[in-house]
C-alpha cells in the first residue's frame, strides 16, 4: 500500500524552509510504500523514521532538479528500507562477525529514588564514571547495580556531570522551546554546482561529527554524491566497528588541533590566504580544508570547537555551517554531553516506553540519532538549493533534544503486536578494509536514487588530510 506525506513530514519540511508546494496540493510530493509492524513502539517511531527519511528524499530530489533545470523527480519512501536503515549497526556484520554492542556498564540502573541510565561504551567515559562514583576500575555490573541503589538518581546525574562522565536521570516528559532545526543565513560566496547525476556531486563535505548521528547525515550526503572528508582527533579513537557501519562513502583522515597553531588567526583570516607557517601544523591544514569545502558538519558541544576558529563567524561566510548537539543550543543543558540513550532517558521517553515491571524501555532504534541525520542531511541538501539560488550560505543548528521533542508531539498511535517484514531483501554485501561487510541498503527513495554506497568506508583515520582530485 502506498499513501501520501502525512502531517509529520510537511511540518518538517517546513522547518526546512522547503516550498510547501513541492509537497503538492494533496500532499502527495512524497508518497510511502507503507510496511506495518515496523519500528513498534508506543510512541509513533515509524512515522517519525519515514518523514526523516521523506524530507530528506525530497530535499535531494529538489537540489538534482535545480542542479539540471529540470522537473523533480517522484518521491516514494520505502517504509520496510527505512526499518533497517534506522538500526544499520545492528544489521552490520563484518566479515561475518556481529558489531560491539552497549558496553557492560551502559543502561538504566534502579536508584534510592528512581533510575538513571549511564553511557560508557568509550573507555575514558568509562573510566570518568568509575572515578566519579570512587569506584574501581575493574567494577562489575553487580557491584555498580549495589552502588546506584544507595544513591539518589540526580546525586548521580550531577556527581557524574562534574567529573565529566555521562549519567542521567530517568525523568517524565516536559515540554521545551528545543526547535526542531534552526536556520540563519550567513554570507555570500562558493562555488556553483553544475549539472550533475546525482544531487551532491563534487560538494566538498567536512565532517567533523562521531558516534551516529552526524555520520549517518555526512553517510547520507556521500551516498548522493559528496566528497565527504571525516576528521578526528588520534586523543579520541573512534570504534572500528562504528566507523565501519557509518563511514560508507567517505574518507577518514586525523588532524590533533591541539598544537602550537592554537592561537593562531581565525579561519576567516589570512590563513586561509596561504600564510601557514612552513611545516603546516594540523590546524592549519585543517584551515586549508576549510578554504576548500562548501559544507562543514560538526557535532560537538556548544562552543567546544570555538577556540580552533570554528565559530560560525570565524568561518568563510560562503560554508553551509550544519552544527549538531544532544541537549540544544540555549538553557542550563546546552554544554551538556549526550548520546541518544541519555536523551530519551532525559526527556521522558524513556518512561514512555517502560515495560509492565516500571522498567524504562528505550525506542526500538536509536531513533533520534538516525532521525536527526536524516534531517541533518535534508538541511544541508536545501541548504545547497538555496545557495544556488541566492548565493549566500546557512548556519543549521540540530538537537537530539529538538528531534526527541518533535517525536514527543507526533499524534499516538500505540503499540503494534504484528512483527514487520523482514530486512533481508534491504541488506547488501560490500567489500571494504575491514572484509566483507552486511549491512542495510540506504532509504532515500527519489526516482533514479542509488541503491548503495560507490564506496565501502576506508580504515579509520588512515586518509591524506586533502581533497579528492576533481571534487
Amino acid at each position: 500500500m502506498t499513501d501520501h506525506v502525512d502531517l509529520a513530514t510537511a511540518y518538517a519540511w517546513s522547518a526546512l524552509g522547503g516550498a510547501p508546494e513541492l509537497l503538492g496540493p494533496d500532499l502527495d510530493g512524497v508518497r510511502y510504500r507503507q510496511a506495518p509492524g515496523v519500528l513498534a513502539a508506543r510512541l509513533p517511531v515509524r512515522e517519525f523514521a519515514r518523514a526523516t527519511v521523506g524530507v530528506c528524499s525530497l530535499a535531494a530530489a529538489e537540489l538534482l532538479a535545480a542542479r539540471n533545470g529540470g522537473p523533480l523527480p517522484a518521491v516514494t519512501v520505502d517504509e520496510a528500507a527505512v526499518a533497517p536503515a534506522f538500526v544499520s549497526e545492528r544489521h552490520l556484520r563484518i566479515d561475518g562477525r556481529a558489531p560491539t554492542s552497549f558496553a557492560p556498564l551502559s543502561g538504566f540502573w534502579r536508584t534510592a529514588d528512581g533510575w538513571v541510565r549511564t553511557h560508557a561504551n568509550y573507555p575514558h567515559h568509562r573510566e570518568r564514571l568509575l572515578a566519579a562514583l570512587g569506584a574501581g576500575p575493574d567494577t562489575t555490573p553487580e557491584q555498580l547495580a549495589a552502588e546506584l541503589a544507595g544513591r539518589r538518581a540526580l546525586e548521580v546525574q550531577e556527581t557524574a556531570y562534574a567529573a565529566g562522565a555521562l549519567a542521567v536521570a530517568v525523568r517524565p516528559a516536559e515540554p521545551t522551546d528545543h526547535p526542531l532545526v534552526e536556520r540563519t543565513p550567513r554570507g555570500e560566496g562558493g562555488r556553483r554546482l553544475a549539472p550533475a547525476a546525482l544531487p551532491a556531486a563534487g560538494v566538498r563535505v567536512l565532517d567533523l561529527t562521531r558516534v551516529i548521528a552526524g555520520p549517518v547525515a555526512t553517510r547520507t550526503l556521500a551516498l548522493l554524491g559528496a566528497d565527504v572528508l571525516r576528521v578526528d582527533s588520534p586523543r579520541l579513537p573512534e570504534s572500528e566497528d562504528a566507523h565501519a557501519d557509518t563511514g560508507f562513502g567517505k574518507r577518514s583522515t586525523l588532524l590533533d588541533l591541539a598544537g602550537p597553531a592554537l592561537a593562531g588567526p581565525a579561519l576567516a583570516g589570512p590563513a586561509l590566504a596561504g600564510s601557514a607557517p612552513a611545516g603546516p601544523t594540523d590546524l592549519a591544514v585543517l584551515r586549508e580544508l576549510v578554504a576548500g569545502a562548501d559544507v562543514l558538519v560538526t557535532g560537538y558541544r556548544p562552543g567546544a570547537l570555538d577556540r580552533y576558529g570554528l565559530s560560525p563567524a570565524d568561518l568563510p561566510p560562503h560554508l553551509v555551517v550544519a552544527q549538531l548537539s544532544a541537549w540544544g543550543w540555549h538553557g542550563p543543558w546546552a554544554g551538556r554531553r549526550g548520546f541518544d540513550s541519555l536523551v530519551q532517558a532525559g526527556c521522558g521517553i524513556a518512561l514512555i516506553e517502560a515495560g509492565p515491571d516500571g522498567r524504562p524501555g528505550a525506542l526500538p532504534a536509536q531513533a533520534l540519532d538516525h532521525g536527526t541525520g536524516y534531517l541533518l542531511a535534508a538541511g544541508v541538501l536545501r541548504a545547497l538549493t538555496e545557495r544556488r539560488c541566492t548565493g549566500t550560505g546557512t548556519l543549521l543548528r540540530y538537537s537530539l533534544a529538538g528531534t526527541a521533542q518533535w517525536l514527543l508531539g507526533l499524534p499516538a498511535c500505540g503499540a503494534q503486536a504484528e512483527p514487520g517484514p523482514a530486512a533481508d531483501p534491504y541488506l547488501a554485501e560490500t567489500p571494504s578494509p575491514y572484509g566483507p561487510l552486511r549491512h542495510a541498503r540506504p532509504p532515500i527513495g527519489y526516482a533514479g536514487a542509488p541503491d548503495t554506497w560507490a564506496a565501502g568506508p576506508t580504515r579509520w583515520g588512515t586518509d591524506a588530510p586533502a581533497w579528492t582530485t576533481g571534487s
